[in-house]
């Protein structure tokens, strides 16, 4: 679990975080949404170490995150994965070769034990047969799946995903999501994903953070969000007539859906 008390965070004067509250809970997929330029990437990249706020505490299990010295931070950024939004692989590097990074740079493994972990976690994200492809050589949706590979190749407690469905088709977004939250489940991680995929929030929100100008204005789960009263959230969530109607299907049915 991930707690966030109090963090506030500004630049050039200007508040970009204004006292933001959240947990993050261990073995759910756990979403930051907002608008463009609501705070939603500034609090992720305080939660990883990326930014330092002004004020406030970040708590992994109870640890401090900013009262820690250097060889705590290192300590702890072993128990983190991490997906960028562009997938970050290298270009030079085959999609095993992608995998073993984190395990040559962070792990005491051999080089047996690496390439055993690597294709585990390979086989894991259902791209057996691709280890000796050049990430030019593989799809955006399969150049995902090899990051996911990496994030979780150190077997991670924490996962924190920017945009994970960034530039895919619809149909590709949902097997990166439904992969996420496979991973999430069967690993146990307190797994914290950054995103504006509305088919994200209403698939795989589980615990969601709505940040608003700064502010956290909203906190619940896929099934809340249908019933929520924040004016804000409605605007953001529900801004497509396809959302919308959705909504209005929802309400009248007078169904709770499954969790």
């Amino acid at each position: 679990m991930i707690e966030v008390k109090n963090l506030t965070k500004s630049f050039d004067g200007k508040t970009v975080l204004d006292n933001v509250n959240a947990t993050f809970y261990t073995g759910k997929t756990n979403l930051i949404i907002g608008q463009s330029g609501s705070g939603k990437t500034v609090l992720m990249k305080s939660t990883v170490g990326l930014v330092r706020p002004d004020s406030g505490e970040i708590l992994y299990d109870g640890r401090d995150f900013l009262a820690m010295n250097t060889t705590q931070i290192k300590n702890l950024r072993r128990e983190i994965g991490m997906l960028f939004q562009g997938s970050a692989l290298f270009d030079s590097e085959t999609v095993i070769g992608n995998i073993m990074f984190p395990l040559i740079m962070f792990s005491d493994m051999t080089q047996a034990e690496m390439l055993d972990r690597a294709y585990f976690c390979l086989e894991r994200v259902n791209l057996k047969g691709a280890e000796n492809k050049y990430p030019s050589e593989i799809s955006g949706g399969m150049q995902k799946r090899v990051a996911i590979a990496r994030a979780i190749a150190l077997n991670p407690k924490y996962l924190f995903c920017d945009e994970p469905n960034s530039g895919l088709d619809p149909r590709t977004s949902i097997l990166i999501d439904e992969l996420l939250a496979d991973i999430t489940h069967e690993y146990n991680i307190t797994t914290v994903i950054n995103t504006h995929d509305m088919n994200s929030v209403l698939g795989i929100g589980e615990n969601i953070v709505f940040i608003n100008k700064g502010k956290n204005e909203w906190i619940g789960n896929k099934n809340e969000i249908y019933h929520a009263a924040n004016e804000a959230l409605n605007e953001f969530v529900f801004a497509t007539d396809l959302f919308q109607e959705v909504k209005n299907y929802i309400i009248s049915s007078a169904k709770p859906l499954q969790k």
